[in-house]
């Protein structure tokens, strides 16, 4: 069953992919569509028997490499952490399928589009059923791959080509530490098998390892290197700068990766590391540090941007941030907790505002949008929940997972715990402010676009509205259901050999005994967000003008992101182009052009020049120069020797 629900999505994305034009653009839908929901029903059922069983299921499927002491198996590692995966995957990707067929009727690529989206599964089943540092890689690249070929899918934009371009590279840079992690591991415990690793850990506390002509500790270096891939992956601050730029693809894409799977793919790898990170206290203070400070970052910017899509993009940054900060204070199980809540809600509203595009023939600013919630009442009344869930509101799924993360934080009693938790408040109010900013300004308010757009407006059909749906169940109970498992009196059982805590780090069961106002900090920001949110677009809707003109140079920072898009650029987009045209210049054209092929071309072609001139034409010329040739032999003969 295991080897079915992750190799269906491949099966269909062959079939999608190779036989599309020859099977049609239903044919592939059906495909791929069935093929997933399949998987989904599939998944369920695998999750019902892991958690039947005491410790991790281990499915071999192959022997992949054998040589030089590295000895890795193709293998599904089955456990409560991959499960919980497997569930947030195949749901997310088969509801994301299904709103394709709607949202992509009038594609002239449709048979390519839904085989990216199936091979893009694929890749990520094989990296949440990893047994080993290999098959993670295999499946962290694939995802990687696959993020490209789908954020680039309207190749004939040159927006849609430069932000594949930017988020292939950008990734690069983390999979670059990822990879080089990987290597630290191998040298510092001589496998990469999980359970092989896991078990030498801590034997490897206090030693050393050379990097750089540095001795460093080696869990950290190996967990910190490590963790740098996951930035990539996850948008962390530094590393962030593709995902904002990845929503030039179909909105499809931008719920599916950016939303429930592939950012998520660096939580869910720093918790299945835990039984390292945990032996590495300076690798988890780097964690937490980078996910608060991501945190208040992403959503800061979040409240100045016009483009709908993009306001969810910084969203989805800053709940990373969340998740990384929970890991940062060893609540891991609270970051997986806020990761399967957040693959609801947040997979809801970008499909509500793909909903809103369809309807607005393709506009995504927000400040040309406006009073649509009596034209499509199902999307605006589905987009309420994605954002209740969002701001943290009892009692939809986001406020249980969040508030668990928040409290775990204040309760480590750390430096670390104690920044993240006041980064982390501030963070909800703003995460609250422009929820209801997006909710406002879209579906309030007087139109603002042209008569002509308005006549069109249309509620979406049944095809996008129903996997809206589903999301929305999971927006709504996801949090209330799972509680008790994930972070309640029944992690200890749900989780058995997933998630290694040592107790001193335990800090959700510290903020079992949290009492008082520090519970209440989350839901109080999330009010005073919503109604600074109300006051200043609804009931005022001149302050925000007001204040983008008053605090101008602020406005223009979070505007324009911290500016750090120009600050790469100058130092590494410029650098890179001014040395490029150098060595192309100077380097190719002056030094090795002038005394390579083309120095030795310029000798030949003025040898061969002089030479021609010897060839006049004249008879005598030609008589003359063999008496000179006859005298010159015949001196050359009579001279002694």
């Amino acid at each position: 069953m295991a080897i079915a629900v992750v190799f269906l999505p491949l099966l269909a994305a062959v079939i999608a992919g190779f036989f599309g034009r020859a099977i049609g653009d239903r044919a592939a839908q059906l495909v791929t569509s069935g093929a997933m929901l399949l998987s989904m029903a599939l998944g369920f059922v695998l999750f019902r028997e892991i958690l039947s069983h005491e410790g991790p299921q281990i499915v071999k499927l192959a022997s992949w490499i054998v040589a030089g002491g590295i000895d890795v198996n193709w293998s599904l590692r089955l456990d409560t952490l991959s499960g919980v995966m497997i569930l947030v995957v195949t749901i997310v990707s088969a509801m994301v399928h299904v709103y394709s067929v709607g949202y992509m009727a009038h594609d002239t690529g449709i048979p390519r589009f839904m085989a990216y989206l199936s091979l893009f599964t694929f890749f990520m089943l094989m990296l949440v059923t990893a047994d080993n540092f290999v098959q993670l890689f295999f499946g962290w690249e694939g995802v990687g791959l696959s993020s490209y070929l789908l954020i680039g899918f309207w190749y004939d934009r040159p927006s849609a080509n430069d932000a594949a371009i930017k988020a292939f590279i950008v990734n690069r840079v983390g999979d670059f530490a990822f990879a080089l992690g990987i290597f630290a591991v191998f040298v510092i415990f001589g496998s990469l098998d999980f359970d092989t690793v896991f078990a030498k850990t801590p034997a490897a506390v206090g030693t050393t390892i050379n990097f750089l002509g540095w001795q460093a500790p080696s869990l950290t270096l190996a967990c910190i290197l490590l963790f740098i891939g996951a930035m990539g992956k996850s948008a962390q601050l530094g590393l962030h700068t593709w995902l904002p730029d990845a929503m030039e693809g179909p909105t499809p894409v931008s719920a599916l990766i950016h939303a429930a799977t592939m950012v998520t793919a660096g939580v869910f790898m720093v918790a299945r590391l835990s039984p390292m990170f945990e032996y590495a206290s300076d690798a988890l203070a780097v964690v937490g540090v980078i996910g608060g400070t991501t945190a208040i970052f992403a959503a800061s910017v979040g409240m100045a941007q016009n483009d709908i899509k993009r306001v969810i993009a910084y969203s989805t940054c800053s709940q990373l941030g969340y998740m990384f900060f929970a890991a940062g204070v060893s609540a891991y199980s609270a970051a997986m907790f806020h990761l399967f809540t957040h693959a609801f809600f947040k997979a809801l509203l970008f499909l509500g505002a793909g909903s809103v595009i369809h309807a607005m023939s393709g506009e995504q600013d927000m400040r040309r949008m406006g009073g649509l919630w009596r034209k499509i009442p199902f999307t605006y009344a589905l987009m309420w929940i994605g954002s209740l869930s969002l701001a943290g509101i009892p009692f939809f799924a986001g406020f249980y997972s969040k508030d668990s993360i928040l409290v775990a934080a204040w309760a480590s009693g750390s430096a670390v715990g104690r920044y993240s938790f006041c980064l982390g408040i501030f963070t909800a109010f703003l995460t609250a402010f422009y929820s209801w900013r997006l909710l406002l300004m879209t579906f309030h308010g007087k139109p603002r676009a042209d008569e002509d757009t308005m006549h069109h407006v249309h509620e979406s059909p049944w095809v996008m509205l129903a996997p809206l749906f589903v999301l929305a169940a999971g927006a709504v109970l996801a949090g209330y259901l799972a509680e008790g498992y994930f972070v309640g009196h029944d992690r200890a059982a749900f989780w058995k050999q997933s998630i290694l805590v040592l107790p001193e780090h335990d800090s959700i069961a510290a903020s079992e005994h949290m009492h008082g106002i520090l519970e209440f900090l989350p839901l109080i920001a999330g009010v005073l967000g919503i109604s600074t949110a109300y006051l200043c677009y609804s009931i005022d809707p001149g302050i925000p003008a007001r204040l983008a003109m008053q605090y101008r140079s602020l406005y223009q920072f979070l505007l324009n992101k911290w500016y750090f898009d120009e600050l790469y650029d100058r130092l590494f987009v410029r650098t890179a182009f001014s040395l490029g045209e150098g060595l192309w210049k100077t380097g190719d054209g002056r030094i090795i052009d002038r005394f390579g092929p083309d120095g030795i071309a310029n000798a030949t072609r003025e040898l061969a020049r002089e030479a021609s001139r010897l060839q006049t034409g004249y008879v005598y010329h030609y008589a003359f120069a063999m008496l000179i040739g006859v005298v010159a032999l015949v001196t050359w003969y009579l001279l002694p020797r």
